[in-house]
């Protein structure tokens, strides 16, 4: 175990919460089961936000709202463990995504001591911009203060299906840097609101940080088109670019406790 020591002045968030009230009333982490497949993250019910089977550096990605490959430091060891994450907030009702987000970022800091700073770097980037073909893209009517659903479904081993509900552009552009892509996504829609859409393709590779196993032998996608092809039956284009983004390094990082 790494020797703790005091979180810098320079974290985004600290230990103490610079946003009120922004502290799980409990949590718990244990280390996954290597026999469990899987891995999201997920809120059960109002109360109960969970990670389950990702690393460290997944969760700082989630949390961050960065692609994995922009973390660096810290150690083999939080890109090779994984963990089980549950964290209850108080009362009854289910917290915006933006503040459970937050509230997970002061978890990661609190239980691992995490602390990092940021440098900027000219890397690749995909620009998410408006295609050539119709939107398609349904404007959602959920209410305002519902949160958005954006979780992908094996439906073989060589194909993917995300049901987007009630998502923006620029969580979608997370997602897709987050779990699925190999560099940033930038949002260059300038399309507002939140929409319903459902996206299928074939396997990339590059899909949760290259963690799932290789496909079987012979494992046929089916129907699913290319990723990149799937994105513009939605009206959208992923674009190629070079940009200037914000890279997080980590200083220090201690194996937590399973409690």
């Amino acid at each position: 175990m790494f020797r703790p020591i005091a979180a810098a002045a320079f974290l985004v968030i600290s230990a103490s919460g610079i946003f009120a009230q922004s502290e799980f009333e409990v949590s718990t982490i244990n280390p996954s089961n290597p026999y469990v497949p899987g891995m999201s993250f997920r809120h059960v019910g109002p109360r109960t936000f969970t990670s389950n089977n990702h690393t460290l550096k997944e969760d700082i990605a989630f949390a961050y709202t960065v692609t994995p490959e922009l973390i660096t430091g810290g150690g083999p060891w939080i890109s090779s463990v994984r963990y089980d994450i549950v964290a209850v907030t108080k009362g009854d009702t289910r917290l915006p995504d933006e503040q459970t987000q937050r509230m997970f970022q002061n978890l990661l800091v609190q239980r691992f001591k995490l602390e990092f700073h940021r440098e900027q770097k000219e890397v690749a980037v995909y620009n998410l911009v408006l295609g050539t073909s119709a939107l398609k893209l349904k404007q959602s009517t959920a209410p305002p203060d519902k949160g958005h659903t954006l979780f992908i479904h094996s439906l073989s081993p060589e194909a993917y299906n995300l049901p987007a509900r009630n998502a923006s552009m620029a969580e979608f552009a997370s997602l897709m840097q987050r779990v699925v892509l190999d560099r940033p996504v930038v949002d260059h829609t300038g399309l507002s609101g939140k929409f319903d859409f459902n996206l299928q393709w074939a396997r990339l590779g590059t899909e949760f940080g290259r963690n799932r196993p290789s496909a079987p032998v012979g494992t046929d996608p089916g129907d699913a088109p290319d990723f990149f092809a799937a994105i513009r039956q939605l009206g959208l284009e992923l674009e190629p670019a070079t940009s200037i983004v914000e890279t997080l390094v980590i200083d220090h990082a201690d194996i937590p406790d399973a409690k």
